[in-house]
């Protein structure tokens, strides 16, 4: 018999069962992120208008708003203050660590504090609190724990969803982080709405780079 042409079929892959778990965990993470934003942006009351409201008074008054959280909490927190900053809202950063040993002094009368912090107990932020009660400075804390040691201090609470961080573990902070990041950028955009902040007033403050060469029209 005359041979076929025809060549046998090629075996199929083996399939890379530690990819895909891969993928079905990096899918997981960012649903349930993404899932907090949701049930907190459902959440959002008449507390979140109080701060606001807060804040933009600071503002108008010549005050800042001082930042400060630690670990994870701490580096979100260094991003709330820059975008405070560069959308018309005067802010820093003070570590909670460092607000013990001297950097209360950079706190001034007419500030407003900002705490960061998801256990609502971070021990660290205690001194701040104290002093901040203590200068009659008002205070708002990001946390899930209204009830927790700061909290009784804060002037408001700003609730965080109570939900189990995207880490296997439960531990790593991931869900409560992207939650808090995203809290700060809610408040940030409702200051630039309250003062009328243009485009050509964030190039003022942004000149470097392509954000700072983008005309003020879109």
């Amino acid at each position: 018999m005359p041979k076929s042409n025809s060549s046998p079929p090629s075996a199929r892959p083996e399939p890379d069962l530690a990819a895909a778990a891969s993928l079905d965990a990096i899918r997981s993470v960012l649903e349930q992120e993404a899932a907090a934003l949701l049930a907190m942006a459902k959440g959002v009351d008449d507390a979140w208008v109080d701060v606001l409201t807060l804040f933009d008074r600071v503002r108008k008054a010549g005050g800042r708003i001082i930042v400060s959280g630690v670990g994870k909490s701490g580096h979100v927190g260094r991003k709330i203050a820059a975008t405070f900053a560069s959308t018309g809202t005067p802010s820093f950063f003070i570590h909670g660590t460092e607000a013990s040993h001297g950097d209360l002094g950079m706190i001034r009368a007419g500030d407003a504090v900002l705490m960061l912090s998801a256990s609502g107990g971070t021990g660290e932020l205690l001194d701040l609190a104290r002093h901040a009660r203590a200068t009659g400075l008002p205070m708002v804390l990001i946390s899930k724990k209204a009830d927790g040691s700061l909290g009784q201090l804060a002037d408001h609470v700003l609730c965080l969803p109570d939900l189990p961080e995207a880490c296997p573990n439960g531990q790593a902070p991931t869900t409560s982080s992207t939650a808090t990041l995203a809290a700060g950028d809610a408040l940030a955009v409702g200051l630039m709405r309250l003062a009328g902040f243009t485009a050509e007033d964030f190039r003022h403050f942004h000149p470097g780079g392509q954000l700072g060469q983008r005309s003020g029209t879109r």
